[in-house]
């Protein structure tokens, strides 16, 4: 399995879903020495398979570094974080990320008109929907046994899973076939059960994080620490490797989380202005030019907290109805694909972190090139 010591940079490209995390972004982290990640919430199996041969195609050295070691270093005595990007590795690995979904259903009538009417009463032009939007239908979100099918085949290095725990027996296939497990947790609750659930390592995820927060239970309280809080809590009391997650943009914060106790670091707004990057250009253009918007936690997207930066749509939908998690996501994809075709950033869910403003654009290379450079304090 892969030791975060083989990269040669500690650290991870965030899985983003909706097309961010192109082939040619996850290669060119991996080609850097880091961990290349694909966000495959909802793509189909073919997808699936597809990007995993077109990246691993891409790679310099054409398959990735996981061969040899322990997946996540289990135990922290020794846990491989306060690495030097100057040192001799193997080289990167490419990550598949999953969401873990729960069984959700339909809310009463009313709640189902009450959505509809919020959506209805978006301030755009009546062209937005061609046909009135329509409440979605089961299944709401895809068989994760079959999305996984195409993993067992083509072998990357990591696999990661947000939201929750997954089967046991995927856990146990991953390990078997020599690939490693991380899960995301927002607190120690969540941490202890990924612990025990045979994860070779955590994903840190602070309240600064871009895109859907990962708590396991969206009607518990959310602890809301900082990354570098949470990252603390966990190394006291997780004995495998835990990877900060949220307002890490620049060499200087990897160090920061590394000195914190974390092994790696795993970075996604800072990638989204990569020319290798599939973010849309309202995405790109509101994360270098609207930087005064800040970003926020909103469900009105999705059903689910995400943090993006905040536009028309967000404002809208304050303490409007929304469906549960994913049937919004579904319930607004009409929308977001309109938004997206006419390059109207009021109405995607740009998602980003509380630091999006200090975003680079600039080639995948030269970022991680950056980030090296930045962690050894260099010019």
């Amino acid at each position: 399995m892969l030791s975060f010591s083989d990269l040669k940079i500690p650290v991870i490209q965030a899985p983003m879903a909706g097309g961010v995390c192109t082939p040619a972004l996850v290669a060119a982290v991996a080609n850097a020495g880091g961990v290349g990640s694909f966000g495959f919430a909802y793509s189909s199996p073919q997808k699936i398979a597809e990007d995993l041969m077109a990246a691993r195609a891409l790679m310099s050295n054409g398959s990735s570094a996981g061969n040899g070691g322990n997946g996540g270093n289990r135990g922290n005595g020794d846990n491989g974080g306060n690495v030097s990007p100057s040192r001799q590795a193997r080289g990167g690995a490419i990550n598949a990320n999953f969401f873990v979904f729960k069984p959700v259903a339909l809310p009463e009538s009313d709640v189902q008109q009450a959505a509809m009417q919020a959506l209805q009463n978006i301030p755009v032009s009546p062209d937005v929907f061609d046909t009135p939007p329509e409440i979605p239908s089961a299944p709401f979100y895809p068989d994760l046994h079959e999305q996984i099918a195409p993993v067992w085949q083509h072998k990357p290095d990591i696999i990661t899973f947000h939201f929750g725990i997954p089967d046991a027996s995927i856990v146990d296939h991953a390990h078997a076939l020599g690939i490693a497990v991380g899960m995301t947790a927002t607190c120690v609750t969540e941490a202890i059960a990924i612990e025990a659930a045979g994860a070779d390592f955590i994903v840190a995820q602070g309240i600064e994080a871009g895109g859907h927060r990962g708590i396991f239970d969206v009607n518990a309280d959310d602890d809301e620490l900082s990354t570098i809080e949470l990252t603390r809590q966990l190394v006291k009391q997780i004995s495998v490797p835990v990877v900060a997650a949220g307002a890490i943009m620049d060499g200087t914060d990897i160090r920061a989380v590394l000195d914190a106790g974390a092994t790696a670091a795993q970075m996604g707004t800072a990638f989204l202005c990569c020319e290798e990057s599939g973010a849309t250009p309202a995405h790109k253009d509101f994360l270098l030019n609207q930087t005064q918007r800040g970003s926020v936690m909103t469900r009105g997207f999705s059903g689910r907290p995400a943090r993006g930066i905040r536009n028309t749509f967000i404002d809208h939908m304050q303490d409007k109805t929304v469906l549960p998690f994913p049937v919004q996501n579904s319930f607004t994809g009409g929308m977001r694909k309109w938004a997206a075709q006419t390059n109207n950033g009021e109405y995607q869910s740009l998602w980003a972190g509380t630091e999006y403003h200090r975003a680079r654009a600039m080639p995948t290379e030269a970022l991680m090139n950056a980030l090296a450079a930045e962690m050894t304090h260099e010019s």
